[in-house]
């Protein structure tokens, strides 16, 4: 029920304030290669962040 409700508040949050993760894809270390034809992005940084967040909020909600 946890999950669902932090899935609901996430869900909220773009729905009603986008500009809240305008910082996701755009930090030094994102990589975007854009062509004509294609275009590949790999958030490398935005994720190692995330990363991070998660495990000390669920070493935090472990103890």
């Amino acid at each position: 029920m946890i999950v669902g409700a932090l899935l609901f508040v996430l869900g909220a949050i773009l729905h009603f304030a986008p500009w809240v993760l305008n910082w996701f894809g755009k930090l030094p270390g994102d990589i975007r290669i854009e062509s004509d034809r294609s275009s590949i992005f790999i958030p490398i940084t935005s994720m190692i962040i995330i990363s991070i967040v998660l495990t000390i909020l669920i070493n935090l909600f472990k103890r």
